[in-house]
């Protein structure tokens, strides 16, 4: 009875042909794909992109085109202007004054500078220091105490000829209606800070200390009387 009811059991059911097809028939992986299904052999494309856009799109889209520039900071505050000083000023001349001491040499600034609103008031000052900045700035203060008003008409011309020596300068300044501004030297410094124009300025002395000119041309300013 055991070998008649055998065959009937093998005889209904299939034989299993998976077992048996090759490995390169196997179904392609994404089934739904039309290139998968007619090139199975094809490489799939890579999951990596499509991570690195879903990264990107969870940051808020901070790539090249512009995202970056989107996600700044504005600024505190914006830009502030630059106050404007009350006084220009111009330094004349700037030495390294040398000094022999018991335990050596010691070495300081001395730095000469003149100041103006260009609307008549000038002045010359000097400062040492040990410190350039710090010279600079006892210059300045030097020259705001020792500032003169230039008497002036509504054209910003003088009045008339002045012949000053000072020291080891001597300059003379005249008015020249058209001209401009002829001088040299820190004596044109000290006029185009002063604000005067259309004036001539001689210096008949061959001192080329750039202090002293200066301040022979402001003891010139001094002498101007309306």
């Amino acid at each position: 009875m055991s070998e008649e009811k055998q065959p009937e059991a093998t005889t209904g059911t299939k034989p299993d042909t998976a077992a048996l097809e090759p490995a390169t028939a196997a179904k392609p992986k994404y089934e739904g794909d039309a290139a998968a299904r007619t090139a199975p052999d094809a490489p799939a494309a890579p999951a990596d992109r499509a991570s690195r856009g879903g990264a990107r799109g969870r940051r808020g889209g901070n790539d090249r085109r512009g995202g970056a520039q989107n996600s700044r900071r504005p600024r505190r505050g914006g830009r502030q202007e630059r106050v404007r000083p009350e006084f220009e000023q111009k330094i004349v001349s700037i030495r390294r004054v040398t000094r022999v001491m018991a335990g050596g040499r010691r070495f300081s600034f001395s730095v000469s500078m003149v100041i103006g609103d260009k609307k008549g008031k000038v002045g010359v000052g000097i400062g040492k220091a040990g410190d350039t900045q710090l010279a600079i700035e006892k210059a300045v203060r030097d020259a705001k105490k020792h500032m003169i008003t230039v008497p002036m008409d509504k054209f910003n011309r003088i009045p008339h000829d002045v012949h000053v020596k000072y020291a080891s300068s001597e300059v003379m300044i005249m008015p020249a209606p058209g001209r401009g501004l002829v001088a040299g030297s820190s004596v044109r410094t000290v006029l185009e800070h002063a604000g005067v124009k259309d004036v001539t300025a001689k210096l008949f002395s061959r001192s080329k200390n750039k202090l002293n000119n200066a301040r022979a041309a402001v003891e010139a300013l001094k002498q101007l009387r309306k």
